[in-house]
């Protein structure tokens, strides 16, 4: 096998690469590499020390998206999920980054990272926090992305792509964190993260990540 990815179950960001794997039907083995007390020879890997990075045969590459496209380039006839054409391609970049930079700070930085690491680590919780990110910070970002999905079954086209993997993989933390999208306010996007995380590439993460949980809650 010459995929490999390291990092946890838990970070959205190994999430989407490993549902990216799944959509494609790629075979890959998970090395478990913490965010932080990492060993020293993951430098190599990414001189950043962040989560994720994998290794294909003798190619090394950091950060989710670049390992995405790399994917999609790489395994171009096994299922495309970077859109049809410049325009499609375009968008679904540009709502790749829209969940990496805007809904991550919040729906995991605030609300996963409060609700599930801090107990965990006999920290307070900052309640205060969460509740400012579902009532203040993220219904901003929930408008904005009702309003481009609207009724459409993905947000790009007539197939599932990174823009959807990477916006449901934001949500996936949310909900870790005890929070949800307010379907009565949002119903598509609602309606739509049920669809998504529904999927096979999705459901086949949940018991392991479900183990870790419940390991970080004793």
């Amino acid at each position: 096998m010459s995929l490999t990815v390291y990092g946890v179950p838990l970070s959205p960001f190994v999430r989407k690469v490993r549902v990216c794997l799944a959509e494609k039907v790629l075979d890959y083995e998970l090395k478990i590499v913490l965010p932080f007390d990492q060993p020293d020879w993951f430098v190599e890997l990414n001189p950043l020390r962040r989560i994720p990075a994998i290794k294909d045969g003798d190619l090394v590459l950091a950060d989710s998206s670049v390992i995405c496209q790399y994917l999609e380039e790489a395994y171009a006839t096994q299922t495309p999920l970077m859109g049809d054409g410049p325009a499609q391609r375009a968008q679904v970049r540009w709502l790749e980054k829209y969940a990496d930079y805007e809904l991550a700070p919040v729906a995991t930085f605030v609300v996963f990272r409060q609700r599930v690491l801090m107990p965990s680590m006999k920290r307070a919780v900052d309640e205060a926090a969460v509740q400012a990110a579902m009532t203040e910070k993220l219904p901003p970002f929930f408008d904005y992305l009702e309003g481009v999905l609207g009724a459409q079954t993905f947000f790009v086209g007539d197939a599932l792509s990174m823009a959807d993997i990477a916006i449901a993989c934001q949500f996936g933390n949310m909900v870790h964190g005890g929070e949800g999208i307010d379907a009565q306010r949002w119903p598509q996007l609602a309606a739509w993260y049920e669809r998504i995380s529904a999927r096979p590439s999705f459901q086949s993460m949940l018991p392991g990540e479900q183990k870790i949980l419940a390991s970080l809650r004793g």
